[in-house]
């Protein structure tokens, strides 16, 4: 696909290593190794379209003030035939280059050509790719950091597939370990509290779930018969598998064993818990390829097939029984425990395993994982884990995401952790559209705390950025209904150079800078550079449509010119939408 302001980047390198080339061959300056300049395009328009420091870095090799170099530079600059038409030395001996007409046709032509692929790149060259995030606990329902996660996930894997990456979704179900110790314990206590002479009397009276937790476990969630200890899982949602699995069966699982009674609550629970992330999920509108158990990890003996791999090459030793993982000799602060003393593997082995199956045993190029940023120390253990197994820890990259923080009415929106009650990423999705969810997540960079104003993602106006951006796209859909109701629509093939004012180019430059874009936020692992990009576009558009009529331009060549470059800006707009998975509207 075209990436233009690339190929005027490279093109203006090659007009000056000709130029500086000359200058060499005529012994006008030293012949000596050339220092690396920069091409960059000044946030200044009236600086050019492209500057270079090419004779400020020369200053020194070739004993000479950079505006001199600059002049000598200049008088050796061809620009017939190429995309430019001028330049100019500014400030003490930069060099300023300014793109001709046709470029700024061509912007125009190919986004129309390439319509639905404009923005497309090769950047990944079809490596392999695959993007973990969410993985919420399964043993209850997303919270506000997961709506974050699984918005700023589900756009990171679209920009890398377009910037040319074969990517994957995944979410990590960790159907195993303490969490579901925990969750099965949660249970049995409620289960139990339900089974009370009093519980049982209060499940017939009432018929809502939400009532009888507060009629059974009064406001703090707790109850005098099976008191539910601190570390227990104290959310409602516990308590309605609870309830629910007594409507269907009563006490059968009474005066069973404890372990028995854990085990059917989880079995029934559970499925129930991650059918309920996948439709919950759907709704926001991520669709994973693959939900991975780390219960097949441990059922197929990868786990301590992990221990042994490291105890093998050496990575390993014994203290106190337990084993320990040698992190220090790559650089962690600390060694860490892989297998306890009671035999049973730590946490992060499953985790380790569950890397090497990515990296190694299904072979991706790259492993992106989007955690919160309570994982910061927890990366560069699994990185000296997957080092010592041989595998390239450079091949795993990590985004660390900072928390949300819900306002309203410009106060910050308060969770109670001792009810249990919480904004879950379902109630969040019934209060605000699920465009502005997705949008809002993704205008900060991940590692950058984020206020999400809940009012201002309702609000119909151009405060809201995407509305705005949204209503960008129905003004040109509006104006193509109008212009066709009055028979104004162009029929002959415009002429793009007719589209020379400041608010012109200033738009077609922007839409230049979508493959670019595009690139930049796969390799820094930034879909917010999207969102900001389309921000920007809408303004803009705006910006040139209430100064540059269409319907009433001066004449049928500039409104036909003037048309083209509307559906061009209407074709970047649905596309950014595709990437970012936001509606466009064609009325508001």
């Amino acid at each position: 696909m075209s990436d233009l302001i690339k190929k005027a980047s490279e093109q203006l390198n090659e007009i000056i290593m000709n130029a500086l080339g000359c200058l060499v061959a005529n012994e006008a300056v030293p012949s000596v190794p050339l220092p690396a300049f920069n091409i960059e395009i000044p946030a200044d328009k009236s600086h050019g379209d492209f500057a270079t420091n090419a004779a400020m870095v020369c200053a020194r090799s070739f004993k000479m003030s950079p505006r001199k170099i600059a002049e000598l530079i200049c008088n050796e600059v061809f620009l017939d035939g190429s995309l430019f038409y001028k330049y100019e030395i500014a400030g003490p001996g930069f060099i300023n280059f300014f793109l001709g007409k046709k470029w700024f046709s061509d912007v125009v032509t190919n986004v129309l050509d390439e319509s639905d692929k404009y923005g497309r790149t090769n950047l990944g060259n079809g490596k392999s790719a695959l993007v973990e995030f969410v993985s919420a606990n399964p043993t209850g329902p997303m919270h506000i950091g997961n709506a974050r996660g699984g918005a700023i996930g589900d756009c990171l894997a679209s920009v890398l597939e377009w910037a040319g990456y074969r990517t994957e979704r995944e979410f990590y179900v960790n159907d195993a370990g303490n969490q579901i110790e925990k969750f099965g314990k949660s249970l049995s206590l409620r289960y139990m509290q339900i089974c009370s002479e009093a519980g049982t009397e209060i499940c017939k009276s009432y018929s809502d779930n939400e009532s009888v937790c507060h009629a059974i476990y009064g406001e703090d969630g707790n109850s005098d018969a099976f008191p539910m200890p601190e570390d227990a899982y104290r959310g409602v949602d516990i308590i309605e598998h609870a309830k629910n699995y007594f409507d269907i069966h009563g006490n059968s699982l009474q005066n069973i064993s404890e372990e028995q009674r854990r085990k059917v609550l989880v079995d029934y629970a559970l499925p129930k818990n991650i059918d309920g992330l996948e439709r919950d999920l759907k709704k926001y509108r991520i669709v994973y390829d693959t939900w991975f158990r780390e219960s097949k990890l441990h059922a197929n003996g990868e786990t301590m097939r992990i221990v042994s791999k490291l105890k093998e090459t050496g990575h390993t030793y014994e203290l106190d029984g337990a084993i320990w993982f040698k992190a220090t000799d790559f650089g962690v602060d600390k060694d860490f425990v892989l297998v306890r003393a009671n035999g049973i593997p730590t946490y992060v082995v499953p985790d380790i395993a569950y890397h090497y199956d990515k990296l190694v045993t299904r072979g991706f190029d790259k492993a992106i994982n989007v955690l919160g940023a309570d994982h910061h120390g927890y990366v560069p253990r699994l990185k000296a884990a997957l080092t010592a197994l041989g595998v390239d820890a450079d091949k795993l990259d990590v985004v660390l995401m900072q928390m949300v923080r819900l306002v309203r009415n410009g106060e910050v929106v308060k969770l109670s952790k001792r009810s249990g009650k919480a904004i879950t990423l379902v109630t969040l999705l019934d209060e605000i559209p699920i465009d502005a969810a997705r949008f809002f997540f993704n205008m900060r960079e991940a590692n950058s705390q984020f206020e999400f104003d809940l009012d201002l993602a309702v609000e119909k106006s151009s405060q809201n950025p995407v509305y705005y951006v949204q209503y960008a796209h129905a003004r040109i859909c509006s104006m193509i209904s109008n212009l066709k109701s009055e028979n104004l629509l162009p029929t002959e093939k415009a002429d793009l150079s007719l589209l020379d004012s400041e608010r012109e180019t200033e738009l077609i430059r922007h839409l230049a800078a979508l493959p670019t874009e595009i690139n930049q936020a796969a390799k820094f692992y930034d879909p917010a550079k999207i969102t900001k990009y389309s921000v920007e576009l809408a303004t803009l558009f705006h910006r040139f449509y209430d100064s540059c009529s269409v319907k009433n331009a001066e004449n049928a060549e500039l409104r036909a010119a003037r048309y083209e470059l509307c559906l061009s800006v209407k074709q970047v707009l649905e596309n950014v939408s595709r990437i970012l998975k936001i509606d466009c509207p064609d009325k508001m």
